[in-house]
């Protein structure tokens, strides 16, 4: 019902007018206040339903009627609402909104049970003041037939658009071939199982490596699935730029064999904000005024285009001055596939609650989904810092004394755990969370909210606003809090951070996994899968898939030299022999090569003796403060054309480890310097402990799994099709071992090589072999 009315009904301006989260929970007592302090004769909560029969279609509204009076010669259907404005100006000027609600329930209402003559209540509540002022209104059913019959009319002008497309969808989607001529290779194997997945609401996770065709074989058969009715809805989720462009590639391939559908991408608001410099209001931003009176023209014009992308939406807002970020919430309800980053499904702090407060049957596709382990850990934490309150509690004192004092209490707080910690010299844990602290965090969120929802603007608003926004986060992540979680200290500087820390996530995601029907997780490293199994919460029948290289075992030469330790304590005693295995590979013959270490410190220790021995060679080297333009001048540095050879410096795990596409000659090999553990801290000792004491894997789940994986990653930038020819070296001792061999994928021919002179004659004989 609500729904119904807020598309006829809406109108005004977007605004950013503060509503805080205690208000909403504040709301919900005011409703449950007044109807509990009702007469006996009254009923609240009455659900109702109309079905209206249209040319294709049913429409069916339903809803519940906050309350119903049942007088013995009249009844009086009784809307409520809670408010922060002065009651006096719903009196003075009616809400369309509201009073279109409660009529419709008054007609609905009316029409089941035979009564000719309704009273309709509107009952406002003053969230701050608990003013309760009551509006009636006295209506014919002829009165309220007349008002539903209009509304709905013009509701279904939009709704046969809707409903003739999808006609128009299932239709195409029917007549849908696969777009390229054959499968690859373990493609189509991977295409029917996720089809199945969809078909039997369940959970998949599938390894497929590089050339396969992940995303056509994940997308290709859940739009099949969708026109069979089999979900309503599909969201391909994705960590990185890359795996959005690869989806919105896929969907323009079938369009172009004939497919109809609507897809749309979502992008962050900081990102598409036309407007960054005002708030979101109509007094400061001409593409928040006046947009509830127009987003219907706009919708319906950008409707008829299949694709909804960036541009296009960029594109619209531009001709009809709208928000580009609200313009693409607004269309995402009627998109087929939504295509957006992990958080909107899985974040508890920004996921889509217009699609998630309840159950739907939605599919889930995790592109990438190895990264979605340290992201779901990443979502489910929370960290407050010291200096930040102390900041803005320097400008709040005369203005703010309430949050002043709030903020006073929160730095003591912050300084007697300093205190505490000091001594140590490093970051410490505990397994309690830190409950002495909520209380002084629940005082500031309420005083912050009083100030905050008067919308009064001054110089320190915005920073007291971010400020809040942190703090209610880090409540609502302590709401979580359970024996998989811990309480991280650490000094940074002069300043203290306190982080509630995930250390597993897989009753949070099991949960989160339940906003969908069927999910289907796929990635080219997913090893061991039962690892990914368990810490995604799969159910009991989640299956798996694990696909074989569909490239020829020949062009990738996989060498294994494992008479090098490259320990932390043995690094400076074998830098050397690092450096000379390196230099044996890129000047065994010209081309372009990317080197791979576990961190920065290492790399930069074998960068700076390898531009020593080799100094002919053109070397480039990874920063940790590259901006994205950086990025892009790095990675367009592996041509096909360089006059000599180019080796590039990366850490594992990074953005060039995984992510990036170097196709033939781009890339000629690699070197994997160590076997990718994550840097020793105190937050992998806690999983380690934690997984050790649960599932006695503590040291796999920590430190050898997310190791591999990012090998594996590493490794599979060389060969990025059938044509392609590449060498790998590993360089580890460990790699010999039965744990990791174990781990390594089957169609590798790994060759261990002892010395210089067996490396080189490996890599003599492979290109020789060409």
């Amino acid at each position: 019902m609500r729904e119904l009315v807020q598309y006829i009904h809406r109108s005004g301006d977007l605004e950013s007018t503060f509503f805080g989260i205690s208000n909403s929970v504040d709301g919900i007592r005011a409703h449950q206040k007044i109807q509990n302090s009702r007469p006996d004769l009254y009923e609240s909560e009455v659900y109702v339903s109309h079905t209206i029969q249209a040319n294709n279609y049913e429409l069916q509204i339903n809803g519940r009627i906050d309350g119903v009076f049942n007088f013995q010669d009249h009844v009086i259907i009784e809307e409520i609402k809670s408010t922060t404005r002065n009651i006096n100006d719903f009196e003075e000027k009616k809400s369309n909104l509201h009073w279109g609600q409660a009529k419709c329930y008054s007609y609905i209402y009316a029409v089941q049970n035979s009564l000719e003559n309704v009273e309709t209540q509107l009952t406002y509540y003053h969230l701050e003041t608990g003013e309760i002022r009551e509006f009636k209104e006295s209506y014919t059913l002829n009165d309220l037939e007349s008002f539903f019959n209009e509304l709905v009319t013009e509701y279904l002008e939009w709704a046969d658009l809707v409903v003739i497309w999808q006609m128009e969808r299932d239709i195409s989607v029917k007549k849908l071939l696969f777009p390229y001529a054959s499968y690859r290779k373990g493609q189509r194997e991977m295409a029917v199982d996720v089809y199945l997945a969809v078909k039997n609401k369940t959970q998949l996770i599938v390894q497929a490596p590089t050339g396969i065709g992940k995303t056509m074989a994940a997308v290709f058969p859940s739009v099949k699935a969708l026109a069979e009715g089999a979900t309503n809805k599909i969201f391909y989720l994705t960590a990185r730029t890359t795996g959005r462009n690869a989806a919105e590639k896929a969907f323009e391939e079938l369009n172009k064999t004939g497919l109809k559908i609507k897809t749309i991408t979502l992008t962050a608001k900081k990102k598409i904000c036309f407007n960054h410099e005002v708030t979101c209001n109509g007094d400061e931003c001409e593409y928040a005024k006046g947009y509830y009176d127009r987003i219907g023209h706009t919708l319906k014009d950008t409707f008829s285009t299949d694709i909804f992308s960036r541009e296009i939406i960029e594109k619209m807002s531009r001709k009809y001055r709208v928000c580009p970020f609200e313009l693409s919430l607004d269309l995402s309800i009627w998109a087929d596939c939504i295509i957006c980053d992990y958080n909107y499904a899985f974040d508890p702090k920004v996921y889509l609650r217009r699609f998630f407060e309840e159950t739907g049957d939605y599919t889930f596709l995790v592109d990438e989904a190895h990264n979605l382990v340290d992201r779901s850990r990443e979502m489910f934490s929370a960290k407050l810092y010291k200096q930040v309150f102390l900041d803005q509690r320097r400008l709040l004192k005369k203005e703010l004394p309430e949050i002043f004092k709030c903020m006073g209490k929160i730095n003591t707080w912050f300084l007697k755990a300093l205190k505490r910690i000091e001594t140590t010299g490093a970051p410490v844990s505990e397994k309690d969370e830190p409950v002495t602290l909520y209380p002084h965090l629940r005082k500031f969120v309420k005083a912050a909210e009083r100030w905050l929802s008067l919308n009064i603007k001054t110089p320190f608003r915005e920073e007291l606003l971010e400020l809040y926004f942190e703090v209610t986060g880090f409540l609502k992540i302590s709401e979580q809090y359970d024996s998989g979680y811990a309480t991280c200290f650490e000094k940074k500087d002069n300043d203290l951070e306190v982080k509630l820390f995930c250390i597993d996530p897989s009753e949070h995601l099991e949960k989160a996994l339940k906003r969908s029907s069927s999910t289907v997780f796929f990635s080219a490293t997913m090893t061991p899968t039962h690892y990914f199994k368990k810490i995604f919460g799969c159910t009991e029948s989640s299956y798996e898939l694990i696909l074989p290289s569909p490239f020829p075992k020949e062009n990738l030469c996989l060498v294994v030299s494992d008479r090098i330790s490259t320990l932390y304590k043995e690094r400076e005693k074998t830098k050397s022999q690092v450096t000379n295995v390196i230099s044996s590979l890129v000047t065994s013959g010209k081309g372009n090569y990317l080197i791979f270490f576990p961190s920065y410190k290492y790399m930069m220790m074998i960068f700076e003796l390898f531009s020593k021995t080799c100094p002919d060679i053109e070397a480039i080297i990874q920063s940790p403060e590259m901006t994205e333009n950086d990025r892009q001048v790095f990675i367009e540095q592996f041509t096909t054309d360089n006059t000599r050879t180019l080796a590039g410096f990366a850490v594992m795990g990074g953005i060039f480890g995984e992510g990036i596409d170097l196709v033939g000659d781009r890339l000629t090999g690699a070197v994997i310097v160590g076997v990718g553990l994550p840097g020793i801290s105190l937050e992998r000792d806690l999983i380690r402990d934690h997984f050790t004491d649960n599932y006695k894997s503590g040291f796999e789940y920590a430190y050898l799994y997310p190791g591999i994986n990012r090998v594996l990653q590493a490794t599979g930038r060389v060969i990025r099709t059938e044509k392609d020819r590449g060498i790998v070296v590993l360089i580890d001792e460990r790699y010999s071992t039965l744990k990791y061999k174990s781990l390594m994928p089957e169609e590798w021919n790994q060759m261990f090589v002892r010395n210089k002179n067996e490396l080189e004659t490996a890599l003599k004989k492979f290109r020789q072999d060409k």
